[in-house]
């Protein structure tokens, strides 16, 4: 089809696309450049190779040369740097909804547009896959550590709070606990990976978990260091727990291609069910100990 045929808002349409492939394809040539795996780095070549190419498809319509967006890339560059490079990309290609609306609504006798719109719905997602990143194969010993400090803490801190209404107390006593908890938590993750004989290293599978319910446990229990109202101290902590629950849900939503709503929900209902039963416990044991600090 000659260019001449084509209506401006055709043309629009296609210049919006063409800014969006030269975009994706530097994102990922400089990521392939970044990156230290070798067959990562192949990957994103591959990618970037054939983002390269639908770009110049659609020039081949236009006859216009279009500049990428070096925001979104410096963006999408540092995102994956600092997040993994998984999670970095996939939620680069899950915010190209306005680029599918575009191709779906191209004329059918562009006759480029099927196979593009194949290769940017199934192609790339099974390069994706090919991506070898070592934190994403220890997110099962992350979780565990997550999800054990925030239910096993957070309810010991309720249950502190309204044992002892004295924040530097609770915050003590949620200190010690929770770095208690990190270590032996960490070693059974140890001991059960090693157990299982699988590919993840036993020490690497302990690091992780106990890691991850460190940071859980100064996120929890800092508001106690800080306030010293011990009901708006556990309020905050209450709310750092849910935010922690929804950045890490989003996080592995995205990276595995899992459900954000019902991972988060559960996991919250957990938590926050556990800290108002040893909120509860933590005032009846108090008044029936006659116990006062």
């Amino acid at each position: 089809m000659e260019r001449k045929t084509l209506s401006q808002d055709i043309i629009n349409k296609l210049l919006f696309l063409q800014k969006d492939e030269i975009t994706s394809h530097h994102t990922y040539q400089r990521l392939a450049r970044a990156v230290k795996n070798e067959d990562n780095s192949k990957v994103l070549n591959r990618i970037a190779q054939e983002e390269l190419g639908h770009y110049n498809t659609w020039k081949n319509y236009t006859g216009q040369e279009v500049e990428p967006d070096q925001i979104k890339i410096h963006f999408f560059f540092w995102l994956s740097r600092l997040f993994g490079l998984t999670f970095g990309i996939k939620l680069m290609e899950k915010g190209e909804e306005k680029a599918q609306e575009a191709y779906t609504s191209l004329p059918q006798d562009i006759p480029e547009v099927e196979k593009v719109l194949a290769d940017e719905e199934e192609h790339e997602n099974e390069l994706l896959e090919m991506l070898d990143e070592e934190g994403l194969k220890y997110a099962g010993s992350v979780v565990l550590g997550l999800n054990d400090a925030l239910v096993e803490l957070t309810g010991a801190l309720a249950g502190f709070t309204l044992a002892f209404q004295n924040t530097r107390i609770i915050a003590l006593a949620g200190l010690i606990t929770g770095i208690s908890a990190s270590f032996s938590m960490a070693a059974s993750e140890y001991l059960s990976t090693k157990s299982d004989e699988s590919e993840q290293s036993p020490i690497k599978a302990a690091v992780y978990t106990g890691i991850a319910y460190l940071f859980t446990v100064v996120i929890l229990v800092l508001p106690f260091f800080l306030f010293n109202s011990y009901l708006v101290s556990m309020g905050i902590t209450i709310v750092n727990a849910i935010l922690v629950i929804a950045v890490f849900n989003y996080y592995i939503s995205v990276a595995k291609d899992l459900s954000f709503r019902q991972r988060f929900l559960e996991m919250a209902a957990i938590s926050l069910g556990v800290a108002l039963f040893s909120f509860v416990i933590g005032d009846l044991i108090r008044r029936v100990l006659g116990i006062e600090i």
